[in-house]
């Protein structure tokens, strides 16, 4: 079965599996910060063959304006250099992917957003599918959004402070889940995700 290379740069972490259909090759997962640049190629490569592969499948975000640019910018450049095919994903429905269902059948996702937003959107866990639209909000905007008792993410702790009740639980994205992910979410153009307007304005 052709091989693909998944691609998680958008928060925090520099991400990278290469898998078999649904079977988990190698991966390598490190929390960075900011040095997604310097780190994402050499992890690539440090893959088995190089981290060749038929299909490349890269988050587009919403998350850090420089790592979503990072990720797709290298999986372009590998798409077109190996003659392979580039989709995307988000980072929010990779984080949703990844939660248990505990009863509720539903869960939100909140992560780190610019000038004191978060992102945020909330999804139905049995299939895996988005409720309503991301939305990059202040917290107390966004715990008026949220009424899912579990929010996971980098933003969870300020949603739930805002909001005065229920269970804040880290949450990573990590490429290798990308074989929990449907389809459908799994299929995106292999383009930015900002989730919130751009700060410069044009002049008048």
């Amino acid at each position: 079965m052709p091989l693909t290379l998944a691609i998680e740069t958008a928060t925090v972490v520099c991400s990278v599996a290469l898998l078999d259909g649904n079977e988990l090759v190698a991966e390598r997962h490190e929390i960075v910060g900011r040095g997604h640049a310097e780190r994402l190629l050499p992890m690539i490569a440090a893959l088995p063959g190089n981290g060749r592969a038929a299909s490349i499948l890269v988050d587009c975000g919403p998350g850090s304006f420089t790592g979503v640019r990072v990720g797709l910018a290298a999986a372009r450049a590998l798409g077109l250099g190996w003659s392979a095919s580039v989709g995307g994903f988000s980072s929010l429905a990779l984080i949703a992917a990844a939660a248990p269902d505990e009863g509720t059948g539903t869960v939100a996702v909140a992560i780190s957003g610019g000038h004191g937003e978060i992102f945020v959107q909330r999804y139905s866990l049995r299939p895996l599918e988005p409720l309503g639209y991301l939305a990059s909000l202040k917290p107390e905007a966004a715990a008026a959004l949220v009424a899912e008792p579990i929010v996971i993410g980098s933003g969870a702790a300020a949603l739930i402070a805002a909001r005065g009740w229920g269970e804040a639980r880290e949450g990573l994205p990590r490429a290798a889940d990308i074989t929990l992910l449907p389809a459908a979410l799994a299929a995106l153009p292999p383009r930015p995700i900002y989730g919130r307007a751009p700060d410069a304005k044009p002049q008048p």
